[in-house]
């Protein structure tokens, strides 16, 4: 008989997400093979041996994109899908395919060049904030008030060597926003939300913000899970935030979600690693 595990998490950090899922896997009585993407080939013409159903928990976007493709091209099923790692760890393709499904998400421009990024601003208006397009923790993240202010930060921009840090990602600055909302959105199905609240406007827990547990409602739950469904992510952290009139838009949908400050904003009364692992389970074959 095969021996082989037919569940493997694939991550090359072990934090508080992957140890919370790998335990929930435990107590469930689940075998299962921690895949280091460090280390991880897959041949062309030679039959995978592996695990048949792969958790991607891979902390690098293109580690995380091309092993799941990888893997995929074998007959493997990854969650999420390297289609949605895609999408999901692109801030310009999330912001298009969320548009393609009419929800809302605040105004966007995709400028080519750091000197086309100029004129979108001008159009687009200030404030306004300049994201990289792969990125993660609000890590190069800048508001920019000014057309002067832009055009030194847009200058620093166009000296970076990777031709990809060229092309610019703006964002209209939502007025008035010290807090958002992360939906934690697993097999199609809202699980719970917090509010992220800052000092700074960077809401991210990684740099700070605390977490609060929020109550969802019947319009967090329809946004949040059309959110993940239009980036094709199984699980997904979907952030959300409210304007000064208290309508909610789409900021992000996050397709390898770190949910430690959700867990610990709910305690005992939800087990996000545990519904995961409950989702997992339903896509191995008996």
């Amino acid at each position: 008989m095969d021996s082989t595990p037919r569940l493997a998490v694939l991550a090359s950090r072990v934090r508080f997400e992957e140890k919370s899922i790998m335990t929930a896997l435990e107590i469930r009585g689940v075998a299962f093979e921690h895949l280091d993407p460090r280390s991880l080939f897959v041949a062309s013409g030679t039959a995978w041996t592996g695990p048949r159903v792969v958790l991607n928990r891979e902390i690098g976007h293109f580690r995380a994109l091309y092993a799941a493709s990888a893997l995929e091209s074998t007959g493997v099923t990854v969650l999420n899908s390297a289609a949605a790692t895609q999408v999901g760890g692109d801030k310009w393709q999330t912001s298009a395919a969320l548009l393609r499904h009419g929800l809302p998400t605040p105004r966007t421009a995709l400028a080519i060049t750091p000197d086309a990024a100029l004129a979108a601003l001008a159009e687009l208006g200030y404030p306004a904030v300049l994201k990289p397009l792969v990125g993660s923790w609000g890590r190069l993240v800048t508001r920019v008030t000014d057309p002067a202010m832009a055009a030194a930060v847009l200058e620093h921009v166009a000296a970076l060597p990777s031709p990809q840090s060229h092309v610019v990602y703006l964002q209209e600055l939502v007025p008035g926003a010290d807090r958002d909302i992360r939906v934690l959105v697993v097999g199609g199905e809202a699980l719970a939300a917090t509010y992220r609240r800052a000092e700074h406007w960077r809401t991210n827990v990684a740099r700070g913000a605390v977490s609060e547990p929020l109550p969802l409602t019947a319009e967090h739950i329809k946004l949040a899970v059309a959110a993940a469904a239009a980036i094709g992510t199984d699980i997904a952290g979907v952030d959300l935030i409210e304007d000064p009139e208290g309508r909610l838009t789409v900021l992000e949908v996050n397709d390898r979600v770190e949910f430690q400050g959700l867990q610990g904003a709910h305690g005992r009364t939800i087990d996000v690693a545990g519904a995961i692992v409950d989702h997992l389970l339903t896509r191995i074959a008996p």
